[in-house]
């Protein structure tokens, strides 16, 4: 009886199925088919690059109480995301990428105060941004801290193209395959990484978008969105023309301030994606003129 269960046990025994039939088989788990399995998956790695993003950093132990899922299963969902350039591993976790492009600029005290201004706002109103980014939707971006929090939340989400002026934001999504993206000509402004000039301008008169997100200096419900340079309020403007729809994103500290150039009025933006910091005095003449505010 033993010496019969055993040979019923041997790998011949086995395969007498079709063999592709025998590994579905063995690697299903009970109720399971395989697009619930890969919905799951979906679900998680989409989860995992929301906490990255909010925090910086995941640990896998976390990530296994989190999904009620095993080690090996958690370790190739990370290594499915670096292979993606969409994380980076470390011993028991993984962490955001921070482009070397950067590099240069750490120890520009200018560019880290920029960076370092009200992250977690700018983190939050990317991540509401990001959120009305369809597959299959064109976007453009204006240079800025918040629009690159944008571009940053939309990791997640493939089949879409981006419209840019922004050297930064291409080296984004340089390794992202499942993303279009078209970088304008210019001259290069070093403030932001921005190209401007007429060839800038030029290259954008023939791209229209689905969404334009918009960065400011200031904006001002008499005196619209405004910035400090004149060369890419010209290119912004282009962009705000060749959009069906424009969204406002800034944090509390650009209301009231008027720059030095105007880029659009603010009934140009059919939303405006701010934080709470914005009071909802600050609000009315916005809300008045039927634009939607809302603060994250």
């Amino acid at each position: 009886m033993k010496k019969q269960a055993l040979n019923d046990m041997r790998p011949s025994a086995v395969l007498r199925e079709p063999c592709s039939q025998w590994i579905l088989t063995w690697y299903s788990l009970p109720g399971q088919t395989m697009s619930e399995r890969s919905e799951r998956r979906s679900n998680r790695t989409k989860s995992i690059l929301s906490e990255l993003q909010r925090t910086g950093s995941v640990s896998i132990n976390d990530l296994c109480q989190r999904f009620d899922a095993s080690v090996a299963t958690i370790r190739r969902d990370l290594q499915q995301l670096e292979e993606q350039g969409l994380l980076r591993r470390t011993h028991g976790g993984a962490v955001s990428i921070e482009p070397l492009f950067y590099e240069a600029f750490r120890k520009d005290a200018a560019f880290v105060d920029l960076v370092g201004r009200y992250p977690e706002e700018k983190r939050r109103i990317g991540q509401a941004a990001a959120e009305l980014v369809q597959q299959g939707n064109s976007i453009a971006l204006t240079p800025g801290t918040t629009t690159t929090e944008v571009i940053r939340c939309l990791r997640h989400l493939g089949g879409i193209k981006v419209v840019t002026n922004t050297v930064n934001v291409a080296m984004e999504l340089s390794k992202r395959k499942d993303i279009e993206v078209f970088v304008t000509g210019g001259y290069l402004r070093g403030d932001w990484f921005s190209l401007v000039g007429p060839t800038a301008v030029e290259s954008l008169q023939q791209a229209f978008v689905d969404i334009a997100f918009l960065g400011a200096d200031g904006i001002d419900a008499s005196a619209g969105l405004t910035c400090h340079s004149p060369d890419e309020a010209a290119v912004n403007r282009v962009m705000v023309a060749h959009a069906k729809k424009r969204v406002a994103v800034v944090d509390h500290s650009k209301f009231g301030v008027i720059a030095d150039w105007k880029m659009c009025g603010v009934e140009d933006c059919s939303l405006i994606i701010t934080d709470k910091g914005v009071s909802r005095e600050i609000m009315v003449p916005y809300t008045a003129r039927g634009i939607e505010i809302r603060r994250v």
